[in-house]
């Protein structure tokens, strides 16, 4: 069994310069996130929002927390305070609550939207078409305390390549359509988070540039049971 630091560096001697990689840090410990921490890690991505508010109060402060479960919009107001990115805005209705918590806050908060391409009912996200409703509402009304700053999908659970790869594919058309009928002039409108411990490489290929990794870091996780 390898140990996160070194799992850590394989990674990131496998992946090209210029891909972010978030450790998916969710229900591990304090003393294992500050083993990834202590190998120069510095993105964690978490999925509740009371585990990530625990985790946030002890452990650094330089670490840049990406939240990327489904968000319930009262509880927005518990994370915006110190947030780094919200990489899975589902809805019109989230994007208005934290642009009105981040008001409050004095911050502007880093999101990504969140498009649902796997075949699986289970996933949220957006459709294209909602989008761009969306983004004609936010030419009349625009948010000052938010930056879209891409797009976010999670892939069908499969090892089926092909399936992989296609769901990848639209994810990137999503986003470079969005980007030429709506955002042309925003330069941080650039990201694409794609890819999971099993798939990565590929979504690598087919143009992510975040990627979200846990097990491939961290090993099994230990789910506490209910």
């Amino acid at each position: 069994m390898m140990s996160v630091s070194a799992n850590i560096e394989n990674i990131r001697q496998a992946i090209p310069s210029g891909i972010e990689l978030i450790a998916v840090s969710k229900t591990m410990s304090e003393e294992v996130i500050m083993e990834a921490y202590n190998a120069g890690q510095r993105k964690f991505g978490e999925n509740k929002v009371q585990e990530l508010v625990s985790k946030q109060l002890n452990l650094p402060s330089d670490i840049q927390w990406h939240f990327i479960g489904h968000l319930q919009t009262n509880k927005v107001k518990y994370i915006v305070p110190f947030v780094y990115m919200i990489q899975s805005v589902d809805s019109y209705k989230l994007l208005k609550e934290i642009d009105k918590q981040a008001a409050k806050a004095k911050r502007s908060i880093q999101c990504l939207l969140q498009f649902h391409i796997a075949e699986e009912e289970t996933k949220y996200g957006f459709d294209l078409e909602e989008a761009k409703q969306m983004f004609q509402t936010l030419k009349n009304e625009p948010l000052h305390h938010i930056k879209i700053c891409g797009v976010m999908g999670m892939a069908t659970f499969t090892d089926d390549e092909k399936q992989l790869r296609k769901e990848f594919k639209s994810l990137k058309t999503i986003f470079e359509n969005i980007k030429k009928d709506h955002l042309s002039e925003i330069t941080y409108f650039k990201e694409i988070s794609m890819g999971m411990s099993g798939d990565y490489i590929l979504a690598i290929e087919e143009g992510a540039t975040l990627i979200r990794v846990g097990s491939n870091i961290f090993g099994n996780r230990l789910y506490n049971p209910k």
